[in-house]
């Protein structure tokens, strides 16, 4: 790709072979440990995000499933009260009020792409193929507006069972004027011919469509476009609402109340708005990552550091679900490229082919993990000696211990479940509000050593009755959701504490009222002021020695137990071993990939160019290729072309001239970097 871009290549010299080492840091994804399976090592990331990206998609329809519905029933009324004429759309022409959806989105604007995206195939497939999305950067005016929206329209309605057709569209739109007239003129043309059509000659999406569909007009980000844009384009389609079942929907990342302080009330008024609302971002970021990490399904996990670094950037710069898993890919990519034992991240049906065909060099990379070194360092003589000598021993352990820690897995998720719904039913959130929290600090460290958690089981240890019931019936649906075997005890050991909890509030409903009883004899037998305060301060005295009831003995029970679930199986994923082969963990190398730092990347191109290029040719007869015109010429074209870079970069206080010698320059740098 040839570029004239002032900042790519100005000095011809050829670095040292010590500096072109260290460029390849800065250039390459990470330190690369080659192992001589880069095929498959690619062929498994790829399959890895196929099934991720999946999923993905998957998630994403579901969530927007009920935006959808609402919208698309929406327009159907919309578009129903227009063809039959009834007495609301009357009044509607009357009242030249025009049906507008106001769809909040939020604040993450770079989600709001793929949402519309959806919304437009959906409402294109299943309402009216006449869709138009328009962007305040098309739109400064009113006639660009109109020139898009047009152009737009015409352009869906191409009729793919006629070549002369989609010609005769496309010449009636550059000799047509873009305008509401003429977009009414080219609507009643399209309708009468859908309507005039036989069924055999129809498109094959006509019969999801209804006759006379609405035109659905979309502006994507509305608080981008100007005041007078939007008010002269309603201001126009209210007065030709009776010829045009005209909807739009404006796409809102802040409030509703927008529309008010962009539109006066003499133009508002001429919307019929009905406001819609779509998931939240946060929502939405927990349901991915339930689905994507919380889940046995991939093999491929985050480690605690690497994790936490994705939800950083995910509160703190854009709210953007898409940008946390774009970071998510660059984790697969990165831990697929650096980790030569990644062939070992696959599913568990394909983990015994894999081992076996390890190579006596990968079987030296396992030896080289750390956590595999600790296990090694566990065993006795004989084992140790055979794990560092025999390959076929080795396999045979390798694939015992990815048994083990997808085991680990299976075990951790729903018990981390569990613990979720106790701790979010407890008062400020010791462990976190959100899954994911409490996930990251399970990864973290020993989650029962720290000091949130005994403050949460403390709190645990005083929820009422219902609360802690509720508690264990979600318990008990995870556990047999999971399908885990060992986990069978569990259950009904959680379903023996339910009917505990039932027999003790029979035993407890006659024992209120036998203490009622009692209690009013003995009022009637003490009614002067003395038995009274006497009987006060002896049930002062009881209270203070007295006994935990039934039902704070189960409570204590109920805690105890979930607590020795977490100690059993919540200890931290790097306490495993092999966890390298499935983990990545490295942040630094994270960060360097999302954290922008244009300053200090500009100021390494510009002090040592050998990082990014070569000699300055080089590059750009490599990029014009093979078929560049003659030696003599490319040369002159060149060193044209170098002396423009090297004039803007001077223009731009990057060089200056040198003294030295009329044909060199000095770079210009900054401290601080």
């Amino acid at each position: 790709m040839s570029t004239c871009s002032v900042s790519k290549g100005c000095f011809v010299f050829k670095p040292s072979p010590k500096k072109r080492r260290v460029s390849q840091k800065t250039v390459h994804f990470g330190e690369r440990k080659d192992s001589g399976d880069t095929d498959l090592q690619f062929v498994t990331c790829q399959a890895l995000w196929n099934q991720i990206k999946q999923e993905l998609e998957q998630i994403q329809e579901d969530l927007n499933k009920q935006l959808l519905d609402n919208l698309e029933s929406f327009l159907r009324r919309s578009h129903s009260e227009f063809q039959a004429k009834t007495t609301e759309w009357t009044y509607r022409m009357k009242s030249r009020e025009i049906p507008t959806a106001a769809l909040v989105l939020g604040v993450n604007v770079t989600d709001h792409d793929l949402t519309f995206r959806s919304i437009s195939e959906v409402l294109q497939q299943n309402v009216t193929p006449y869709i138009a999305l328009l962007e305040a950067k098309d739109c400064t005016g009113i006639k660009n507006l109109m020139q898009k929206l047009m152009g737009q329209l015409m352009n869906c309605y191409i009729d793919v069972d006629s070549l002369e057709d989609e010609d005769n569209v496309q010449v009636s739109h550059n000799r047509i004027r873009c305008s509401m007239t003429s977009l009414v003129n080219w609507y009643e043309g399209v309708t009468k011919k859908t309507s005039s059509e036989t069924p055999s000659k129809k498109r094959t999406s006509s019969s999801r469509h209804w006759l006379s569909s609405p035109i659905v007009v979309i502006f994507k980000d509305m608080e981008s476009f100007t005041t007078k844009v939007l008010q002269d384009f309603i201001v126009i389609s209210s007065q030709h609402i009776h010829q045009l079942p005209l909807v739009l929907i404006f796409g809102i990342a802040t409030s509703p109340m927008i529309i008010h302080s962009l539109l006066p009330h003499s133009v508002s008024s001429l919307l019929c708005i009905e406001l819609f609302q779509s998931l939240s971002c946060k929502e939405h970021l927990s349901t991915v990552v339930d689905k994507l990490l919380l889940t046995t399904q991939f093999p491929f996990k985050l480690g605690e550091k690497v994790l936490q670094v994705l939800i950083n950037i995910f509160l703190y710069h854009d709210f953007s679900v898409q940008n946390f898993i774009k970071g998510f890919q660059l984790c697969i990519v990165e831990h697929f490229y650096s980790q030569p034992l990644s062939i070992l991240c696959c599913q568990m049906a394909d983990v015994k082919t894999r081992v076996n065909s390890l190579s006596h060099e990968q079987c030296e990379n396992v030896r080289r993990l750390p956590s595999f070194r600790r296990y090694v360092e566990g065993q006795v003589s004989e084992n140790q000696i055979a794990l560092l000598t025999a390959d076929n021993y080795l396999k045979e352990v390798v694939q015992k211990l990815l048994e083990d820690l997808h085991v680990y897995h299976e075990n951790y998720i729903p018990v981390l479940r569990c613990l979720h719904v106790l701790t979010s039913s407890l008062p400020k959130y010791p462990l976190g509000k959100q899954i994911r929290e409490l996930h990251c600090m399970c990864l973290e460290d020993q989650v029962w050593e720290t000091e949130e958690y005994e403050s949460a089981l403390q709190l645990a240890r005083m929820l009422n009755k219902s609360d802690l019931v509720n508690v264990l019936q979600q318990c008990v649906e995870i556990f047999v959701s999971s399908a885990v075997k060992e986990f069978d005890q569990t259950v009904e050991k959680l379903k023996e504490f339910l009917t505990q909890f039932q027999k003790l509030e029979v035993a407890e409903a006659f024992q209120e009222r036998d203490v009622s009883v009692s209690s009013q004899k003995e009022l009637q037998k003490k009614t002067d002021l003395y038995h009274l305060q006497k009987s006060l301060l002896e049930l002062k005295e009881s209270r203070r020695s007295k006994k935990l009831t039934k039902f704070e003995m189960l409570r204590f029970e109920v805690v105890d137990y979930i607590d020795g679930l977490v100690r059993s199986y919540l200890a931290p994923a790097d306490h495993k071993t092999l966890h390298e082969v499935v983990y990545f963990n490295t942040p630094s190398v994270l960060r360097e990939h999302l954290n922008a730092a244009p300053r200090i990347a500009l100021h390494t191109a510009l002090n040592n160019p050998h990082c990014y290029l070569k000699a300055f040719s080089t590059v750009v007869t490599a990029a014009e290729g093979p078929d560049a015109a003659s030696s003599d010429q490319v040369d002159d074209i060149i060193h044209a072309r170098f002396i423009r870079a090297v004039s803007e970069l001077e223009l731009l206080g990057f060089i200056k001239p040198s003294k030295q010698k009329t044909d060199h320059v000095a770079r210009l740098t900054w401290g601080g970097c």
